[in-house]
């Protein structure tokens, strides 16, 4: 973890980000904190990792997402030597799909 990051002001961030109940509460909350090119950014980033992690290719990618080689070039960085953080929320996007599907 990035101890550069790890702060108070960020702590009380994620805490508050902790606090959100619904996607409508994250959509009121990021609106404000965010403009919306950050929070377009960081859905894009996201799109890129799921999009890496299917195989896609970086043409493939820029063309669906329109991310830049660089950015998609970070991205996999990330996904490949970054703190498993991608990896983290997929699999449990993937559990939260798979049990909802079993209901």
């Amino acid at each position: 973890m990035n101890k550069k990051i790890h702060t108070e002001a960020v702590d009380q961030l994620f805490d508050a980000i902790l606090c959100l109940k619904s996607k409508e509460e994250c959509y009121t909350f990021f609106e404000d904190v965010c403009t919306i090119n950050e929070i377009l950014s960081l859905s894009q980033r996201f799109e890129v990792a799921a999009m890496l992690r299917s195989g896609k290719t970086y043409l493939e990618i820029a063309e669906k997402t329109g991310a830049s080689t660089a950015t998609i070039s970070r991205v996999n960085r990330s996904l490949n030597y970054g703190n498993d953080g991608y990896d983290m929320i997929f699999s449990r996007l993937q559990k939260k799909s798979d049990d909802t599907a079993e209901n």
